[in-house]
């Protein structure tokens, strides 16, 4: 079954009008992923060939062994701030080594079947980053939307802000001129014609604006970055060497992270708009594959493009063939128009970022997380921080961390442990906490609600609770645990530190326990340690057993009345008889027999 949805399942229903529309779609995402391409690669701090070698290559590759129908693969904004630095520190060879590695690492994540892990990532890291993310590329095309000269790109944000403030008298008139065309019919063209693809006219007509009005005084791709070469670079394998590996492991991780998280939000975006499933696993180590074969052509790390997929949705994609299509257009394109694409004036594609950075900085989300004022917004906040005045590496680690930290405290937090005592009051006799007062309260049996996971973050608390509001040694300590839906070898560290107390002088007995806690309990020993016989699946037959075991004359004369049986106790203890106790549904009775054989007035006690 699962080998045919790998291999047929994408494709089922297929039919004349499917390959039509996949074309289609095709055809119109390829001329989308053409400026696209280019702009990430430059931005990238790479030339823009890079950008449409990767478009091409791992566009068609990861459609051809993704695990989404509709997933369109190619370089990313996300990458943008990653790439730049890594190329500023280690330079283009190294990028492509690392992208390399990157590609080994998703495909490993792929096999390991990691692919349903990248949606245990908060959302505040993820909104937080990508945010952050946003705003470097915004800031990035500053210089080129005004045309500044002299400007030096930095690996940090602050320094590049420095660049724009120094060199901010060098504004060109001609570059905001051909910047506004552009920005101008990228917005203006889905309101008057949505099917055409507005980065694409703005494209040209800004490009044509400046070629004719005034050739000299703008800079383009080819005076920038020289001509765009109209083939495909050779096959050339990095050379790799084991401290190159050693050096550039880390930057590997952060591109299959980032890589691994942006493909699935893509596919998952995809299967919302269609209503479709696709498989985590097998698009990691689509995306693996594609960003190892995309570095031995010179391409940079790819991933899935969420706009790029969502377009691809609404002009009627059908299979992973108009992903395929995407790329083979774009290479007709490169080998065709090359020449022409090197006249695109940078001030052209300096708005075409600026819009893809703000639709992907998430602003509503990001403010609506903010006004919350949570601890969510602090994670937020420091991840955003982070990518904006450090970097992307830095910032996820923290954000983790921190997330994680919240987490547990959040965890801790829910961890109740209360003393409790049935309630006389309430139809089903609850065992309730605020029950139990100075005067209301039984020397012999202490019972405690325990509520909520017992691990690392809670156990000492559950612990201390226990032992400081117990100022006496009851012979019975009973623990209702059928609220504790997980335990950690700490959580059981101080389950056993409390046992061994109070064995000393009693008896623990522990009702409701859950498998998982079992399961813990089992493999350490406590579980045999307490005694199996100590072990009730109700709190009813642990009181039961409990009542068997306490010192009958203690009960003489006492006043607290615990439990219904208590004044039975109190009154008749000197008759030291034995105990007769029952239990159905949900409730448990008990009635002490005297010498004689006869029953003294019995009372009911909650399970």
């Amino acid at each position: 079954m699962h080998r045919k949805w790998v291999f047929s399942g994408r494709y089922q229903g297929y039919s004349v009008q499917s390959f039509q529309k996949d074309i289609i779609s095709g055809i119109v995402v390829g001329v989308i992923a053409i400026p696209l391409g280019m702009a990430f690669a430059i931005a990238s701090g790479v030339k823009p060939e890079h950008g449409i070698y990767t478009t091409i290559i791992a566009g068609i590759l990861i459609s051809l062994l993704g695990g989404s129908r509709y997933q369109i693969g190619g370089p990313t904004g996300a990458f943008i701030p990653i790439l730049f630095g890594i190329v500023m520190t280690y330079g283009f060879e190294n990028l492509l080594i690392a992208g390399f590695m990157a590609g080994i690492i998703l495909v490993l994540m792929g096999l390991l079947k990691m692919g349903s892990l990248i949606k245990f990532i908060p959302r505040p890291v993820t909104i937080g980053f990508t945010s952050g993310i946003a705003v470097i590329i915004f800031a990035g095309q500053i210089p080129n939307f005004l045309g500044l000269t002299g400007v030096e790109k930095h690996e940090y944000f602050l320094e590049n802000l420095n660049e724009i403030i120094i060199h901010i008298d060098t504004i060109n008139l001609y570059s905001i001129l051909t910047s506004g065309i552009c920005l101008f019919t990228v917005l203006l063209t889905p309101k008057l014609f949505p099917k055409i693809p507005g980065p694409l006219i703005g494209l040209v007509l800004s490009t044509l604006a400046a070629s004719l009005f005034y050739p000299q005084h703008v800079a383009t791709i080819g005076s920038t970055f020289g001509d765009i070469p109209s083939t495909l670079p050779k096959f050339a394998i990095p050379e790799m060497s084991f401290d190159r590996v050693q050096t550039l492991i880390g930057p590997a991780f952060v591109i299959a992270l980032l890589g691994a998280i942006e493909s699935l939000l893509s596919a998952v975006v995809a299967d919302g708009m269609t209503n479709s499933k696709h498989n985590s696993n097998r698009e990691l180590v689509g995306q693996g594959i594609a960003n190892m074969v995309t570095p031995l052509f010179g391409g940079i790390p790819a991933t899935g493009a969420i706009a790029r997929t969502a377009t691809n949705i609404k002009n009627g994609a059908a299979s992973p063939l108009s992903g395929i299509t995407h790329g083979i257009v774009v290479l007709f394109v490169l080998l065709l128009f090359a020449p022409f694409a090197s006249r695109i004036p940078l001030a052209s594609m300096a708005p075409i970022l600026m819009i893809v950075a703000w639709n992907m900085s998430e602003r509503h989300v990001f403010f609506h997380m903010v006004k919350t004022r949570t601890e969510d917004t602090l994670v937020l906040a420091i991840t955003f921080l982070l990518t904006v005045f450090f970097n992307l590496t830095l910032a996820v680690e923290a954000g983790l961390v921190l997330a994680v930290i919240i987490f547990t405290k959040r965890m801790s937090d829910i961890m109740v442990t209360a003393k409790a005592l049935p309630n006389p009051n309430s139809k089903q006799d609850k065992v309730q906490p605020q029950i139990v007062s100075d005067t209301h309260d039984c020397p012999q049996i202490s019972i405690y609600n325990v509520e909520g996971p017992l691990f690392f973050g809670a156990a000492q608390t559950f612990e201390q609770t226990i032992m400081e509001t117990i100022h006496f040694k009851p012979r019975i300590l009973l623990l209702r645990m059928g609220k504790v839906p997980f335990m950690d070898t700490t959580g059981e560290a101080h389950l056993s530190s409390i046992v061994r107390h109070f064995s000393k002088n009693g008896m623990v007995l522990i009702s409701g326990i859950n498998p998982q806690p079992k399961k813990v309990l089992i493999k350490t020993g406590l579980y045999q340690l307490i005694g199996e016989n100590h072990f009730f699946a109700h709190t009813g037959d642990a009181i039961n057993h409990g009542l068997s075991q306490i010192n009958k004359h203690q009960c003489l004369g006492c006043k607290h009345f615990a439990f219904r049986e208590c004044s039975t106790l109190s009154g008749a203890a000197e008759a030291q008889g034995s105990f007769s106790c029952s239990e159905a549904q949900g409730r448990f009775s008990c009635s002490q027999i005297e010498k004689g054989g006869n029953l003294i007035e019995p009372g009911d006690a909650a399970i």
